[in-house]
């Protein structure tokens, strides 16, 4: 699967063999500068109050107009199912705006659902109805067309959409890919450690939990 990519990116590669495969994982760049937990205003970030040694964090950094991360959900939203509570997945913002025009607006809507406690929801929408909105001139009725289907208030939601916190959280993704020298999507990371390109597929990235799973138990005395 290719990136969809602003700039070429370059990072050197650890390397770290799974289950009999090559699992490709590379710590985030600026590492030592950047805390690997969630921040409090990560998209999609769950509280969960089991053990931490039990938990794998996989972040995507995703923009809902990027044809590459609609075809990685369905196998991405797999693997939540498969993993349950040992998967935190955090879901961050970030709209390559130069060349989708609609990303922003759809990364509003998925903000704006929050608000109303769907956010996965209004996620799981756009990513499957992709190509119903992407190129629309007025892809906002689309969006309260999706909030009335998930019974949300739509006059709350299409003030929301504006909502200076609603700003703020795209605000705070989009910092964070910059600070870690991302700006290509999907990109994946799992505890802080980015997958390879050519690893970013379910398959792959199943294979970096178990890893990392795998690593925690045998740390674990």
């Amino acid at each position: 699967m290719r990136k969809h990519v602003s700039v070429l990116m370059i990072a050197t590669v650890l390397a770290a063999a799974v289950a009999g495969g090559g699992c490709f994982l590379r710590q985030s760049r600026n590492q030592g500068s950047v805390d690997t937990a969630p921040t409090p205003l990560a998209s999609g970030e769950l509280a969960r109050q089991i053990p931490a040694d039990t938990i794998v964090t996989l972040e995507e950094f995703g923009d809902y107009q990027c044809p590459p991360c609609g075809a990685l959900h369905p196998g991405l939203k797999q693997l939540k199912q498969e993993f349950g509570t040992r998967l935190n997945f955090v879901f961050r913002n970030l709209p390559l705006t130069t060349i989708h025009k609609n990303a922003m607006a759809a990364a509003q809507a998925a903000e704006a659902a929050r608000m109303q406690d769907r956010f996965w929801e209004m996620h799981d929408l756009l990513y499957e109805n992709q190509d119903l909105w992407k190129d629309d001139i007025n892809p906002r009725a689309i969006f309260l067309k999706f909030a009335a289907d998930l019974g949300l208030d739509k006059d709350r939601f299409a003030r929301d959409m504006d909502n200076e916190q609603v700003k703020l959280r795209i605000e705070a993704d989009q910092s964070v890919a910059l600070e870690r020298g991302i700006n290509g999507t999907p990109t994946i990371l799992i505890d802080g450690r980015e997958l390879r390109p050519e690893g970013t597929n379910p398959e792959g990235i199943r294979k970096g939990i178990e890893f990392i799973l795998a690593k925690k138990a045998s740390a674990t005395p």
